[in-house]
């Protein structure tokens, strides 16, 4: 049975055409996947079937049904629940408050029955195989077990389709693993899940069916097993994989990083050697928990080191605060980009020269030219450098990100995650000016979790575990199967000097 129907699709705003006839179904026990660059129509697609926006055209069908004038109460209603990256729980409410709010008829008046609220909490959560304390404070949950809870609460609701908006991205390997298992047990009992994820390698694991769009439109729409990730890449963006990590051989120079038995107790940070030179990029690969964030907090100065020495370009430095770090000569591009690299509301301007002010007054022409001429570099959409940073894409966020810590002219930039929630096309872009910046001389540190960046575009990789530099492997010799064996702490492991 099909539970949902999009027929012919069309939406545009304010003349931009964000949908042209585009068509889906998802079938009862089905994960289909749907995939594209940011600005493909993924969101706004999602946003007519969950009753947010109305379409210009075309029909919605759930279960078989036309559906006339949709709102998010009647789709709701017909059981559809989204699930976004970003949990929407009221924080200062407990998990079984949140439930309720979500299940509940808030017309109902009289008794409220706390013990069979909670008790019906705790069925839903069981269910999912969640160890969470219905009593607990929303704002108190990691983001995994927030995540959990919406689900949850879609169950409780009775929801049969369900929109999952980037779910794995801000989750271990073992959580993924968990809400894969989740997702598995909502397909056996009938349930439908649209899967929107720019982290191709793990659709072969979850989806049974997979759509495109670019630019607005239908591009293909296949069984899972039938495409693989070059193929994807190709029918996402136009053009071939190796595109995607253009990767170019540049001069070596200098040492400008030297770190020697670093370490820091508090973070689990033990005798890290390590040396990063003008133009390498050194990517910096191990599981989630390795420390590799840790070092680079250290590196930063937001948590000094307690032992060890660091040398920059050959002298002894001192790295007690990111003012230090910064007046060093390092940059750092944190992994949490809407959080910590970026100040939403404040416009592109601002956000660039954030890290360049000095005391004294502001010279607002002068940072804006500065605005504008990073946002020209770097190839940034946006209407203009005086709008909020917020309102552009992750891709174009990642660049402002990256205009800051460029116009404090760095040394040493570390990235953490730098492509981490951006479509490939932007990837692409991103790795395009890594490979600029290591031409003009910068040494660069790459954190990653996905080992197809890490091997792509790094010329040696420093394979951390449990707090410390297992091994260092040149571009050569290096497979995903070598670094995964230095990763994992059960395997024979050999200390290296990067």
């Amino acid at each position: 049975m099909q539970l949902v129907q999009a027929s012919a699709i069309s939406k545009s705003y304010a003349g931009t055409q964000a949908l042209k006839n585009v068509s889906f179904t998802l079938e009862q026990g089905q994960v289909h996947a749907l995939i594209g660059e940011n600005g493909a129509g993924k969101s706004t697609l999602i946003k007519i079937i969950t009753g947010a926006i109305a379409a210009d055209q075309g029909t919605i069908s759930i279960c078989g049904n036309a559906v006339g004038q949709t709102t998010p109460a009647l789709m709701k209603s017909l059981g559809v629940a989204a699930i976004y990256q970003q949990p929407s729980l009221f924080g200062d409410l407990t998990v079984t408050e949140n439930i309720a709010l979500a299940v509940e008829d808030r017309s109902m008046l009289g008794r409220v029955d706390w013990a069979k609220r909670r008790q019906w909490a705790k069925e839903l959560l069981d269910r999912l195989g969640a160890r969470i304390d219905p009593d607990q404070e929303a704002s108190s949950l990691s983001m995994p077990q927030q995540q959990m809870v919406e689900i949850a609460k879609a169950i409780g609701g009775e929801a049969r389709i369900f929109v999952m908006d980037e779910p794995t991205a801000s989750l271990s390997d073992t959580e993924v693993d968990h809400l894969f298992r989740v997702i598995g047990e909502l397909r056996t009992k009938g349930a439908g899940v649209i899967y929107i994820s720019h982290r191709l390698d793990e659709l072969s694991r979850i989806a049974d069916q997979i759509s495109v769009l670019r630019d607005g439109e239908s591009i293909a729409s296949r069984p899972m097993k039938e495409v693989d990730r070059a193929e994807l890449v190709k029918l996402m963006v136009g053009r071939d994989v190796s595109a995607i990590f253009p990767k170019q051989k540049v001069p070596i120079g200098e040492t400008v990083l030297r770190l020697r038995d670093v370490g820091n107790v508090g973070s689990g940070i033990r005798r890290v050697d390590l040396e990063v030179r003008a133009g390498e990029i050194v990517g910096l690969a191990g599981l989630v928990g390795s420390g590799r964030t840790e070092l680079a907090n250290i590196l930063f100065g937001l948590t000094p080191a307690t032992s060890g020495s660091i040398a920059l370009r050959g002298k002894a430095a001192l790295i007690d605060s990111p003012q230090a770090a910064i007046s060093a000569g390092i940059g750092y591009v944190p992994e949490d980009r809407r959080h910590h690299g970026l100040v939403q509301s404040m416009s592109v301007t601002e956000n660039t020269t954030l890290a360049t002010l000095g005391a004294g007054l502001l010279d607002f022409g002068a940072e804006r030219q500065i605005a504008t001429e990073f946002a020209s570099k770097l190839g940034t959409k946006t209407a203009s450098v005086d709008v909020a940073a917020a309102t552009l894409s992750g891709g174009n966020q990642q660049k402002v990100v990256l205009s800051r810590w460029l116009a404090t002219k760095p040394k040493l930039l570390i990235l953490d995650e730098p492509t981490q929630g951006i479509d490939v096309g932007s990837k692409s872009e991103v790795h395009a000016l890594m490979v600029q910046m290591a031409r003009d001389g910068m040494a660069i540190l790459m954190i990653s979790s996905e080992l197809p960046e890490i091997l792509g575009m790094s010329d040696r990789i420093a394979v951390m575990c449990q707090g410390t530099i297992a091994g260092v492997l040149d571009r050569a010799e290096a497979t995903q199967e070598s670094v995964m064996h230095l990763a994992f702490p059960v395997l024979p492991k050999t200390r290296g000097v990067a």
